[in-house]
């Protein structure tokens, strides 16, 4: 049967938290007043009215019960709800502020109210999501599905579907469009018999013709069709969709964080971060150069010519950890722990990873960020242009990084083998970013600074 009770999910969610709203409002109300004879015929009882009202604007407002089979999970059901139970909750208290009847309701019960509904709707979520995910594993409330195409894009939409038997999916064959006539009366057909919820229709294995002769067979059968272009050659350039009227425009990212708001937070990031590290931290800074300067002759930094964003040089900034000779030994690359250019601070700095504190001033003039891809010398990106070149060349889209993923994984790279290892790390970082993942990946060398394992 088709049209398995569409929209029934999320009208039964949002039933289920209008009731459970005002169960909690009674429930915190007889915790509080121990009866509820009273609660008819004072202020409550419109108090009750206002909220019910407020979380009906606001769950309009935030859609959130506006989900379908795939975005239906624990995680996305869980943000949506606390997203709209948190502005809930802001507004009853400017509303109770703004109309000074604040002192007039009890703020335990107020507050209970907000704990018993986000505990209980979040139970009811968890049951519902658990109960849905084992009812279709059973074989119930699935959804009918075929591919038009054999090629490997209609394996990939197959085994999508093999593998998350909790989305409700059940397949009835590919098919290809070769014999154009004799083939769409057999689908048709197959639609008939079998009832067909859904047709897959691969693009590149159909001509426009075929894919609308497809589209007027589902008209017929009421069965909804579904056009899979293949994006697989570009999907790791985090490909979006844009809709210019009538026109779908496949925009491919070819520069991470180009987007105004991502520039705009992973620098204001940066900047709040630099800051408060070299306030706090100037102790440290001062103890360094102290360090430094007493245990080797020489200066206190060491400035050396980086690769930085689009292939451009700067000068990167570190503590110094060598002898000033170093470069007369005519090695490029740190030899570990026996590197007999090291000096005795030198070798704790680099463990502890202090070396790299004035790379913060690279920060602030905009060369570096906080986390991103390590720069590089001139001798390492000729090397991987030559062993890596599509994928280096993607590490330069985006500004290097004081630490990275590649970092604190390989740690310092001495080796072709060791440098492309670091560089699929840091291509990681490059498909999606956030403020959470770059304070992740801070945490985590902070505990290598603290354990002293930097290499």
């Amino acid at each position: 049967m088709k049209n398995h009770y569409p929209g029934l999910l999320p009208k039964a969610h949002l039933w289920t938290d209008v009731v459970v709203l005002n169960f909690c409002f009674f429930a915190a109300y007889l915790f509080r007043f121990d009866n509820l004879s009273g609660l008819l015929q004072n202020q409550y009882i419109n108090l009750l009215l206002v909220a019910n009202l407020v979380w009906i604007f606001t769950i309009h407002i935030f859609k959130t019960y506006h989900f379908t089979r795939l975005s239906y999970h624990f995680n996305n059901q869980l943000t949506q709800y606390l997203k709209a139970v948190t502005v809930h909750c802001a507004v009853m208290m400017a509303f109770l502020y703004l109309t000074k009847q604040g002192e007039e309701y009890s703020r335990y019960q107020f507050l209970m109210t907000y704990g018993l509904f986000v505990v209980t709707s979040t139970a009811s979520r968890a049951a519902a999501v658990l109960f849905l995910k084992l009812y279709r594993q059973a074989g119930y409330n699935y959804n009918r599905y075929m591919i038009v195409g054999k090629g490997d894009l209609a394996m990939l939409i197959r085994d999508f579907y093999v593998n998350r038997k909790e989305l409700g999916y059940r397949y009835y064959g590919m098919m290809e469009l070769d014999n154009h006539r004799n083939n769409l009366d057999s689908l048709e057909s197959m639609v008939k018999e079998k009832k067909l919820d859904y047709i897959y229709c691969c693009l590149s294995e159909m001509d426009d013709e075929q894919v609308q002769d497809v589209i007027r067979m589902g008209e017929r059968q009421r069965t909804q069709i579904r056009l899979v272009p293949d994006f697989r050659g570009f999907m790791t350039n985090m490909a979006t969709i844009e809709y210019h009227e009538m026109y779908p425009i496949i925009q491919v990212n070819t520069k991470p964080f180009s987007s105004f708001n991502e520039q705009t937070l992973k620098r204001s990031f940066d900047l709040i971060f630099s800051v408060v590290v070299m306030i706090l931290g100037a102790p440290v800074f001062f103890a360094v150069w102290a360090a430094i300067k007493i245990s080797s002759p020489g200066p206190v930094f060491f400035k050396q010519k980086r690769c930085g964003r689009w292939g451009e040089m700067f000068e990167i900034y570190k503590f110094r950890s060598m002898r000033v000779d170093a470069d007369s030994m005519g090695l490029k690359h740190s030899q570990g722990d026996n590197d007999p250019r090291i000096t005795s601070i030198g070798r704790i700095l680099r463990k502890s990873r202090l070396d790299e504190l004035p790379q913060f001033i690279n920060v602030l003039k905009g060369e570096m960020s906080v986390v991103g891809p390590r720069p590089l010398y001139k001798y390492d990106v000729d090397m991987l242009m030559e062993a890596a070149p599509h994928d280096f060349q993607r590490l330069l889209t985006v500004k290097p990084g004081i630490t990275s993923i590649g970092q604190i994984n390989v740690g310092y790279a001495d080796t072709v083998a060791k440098n492309v290892e670091r560089l699929k790390y840091d291509l990681q970082y490059l498909k999606s970013y956030s403020v959470f993942d770059d304070v992740l990946l801070i945490f985590r060398t902070v505990q290598v600074m603290v354990l002293g394992r930097g290499q």
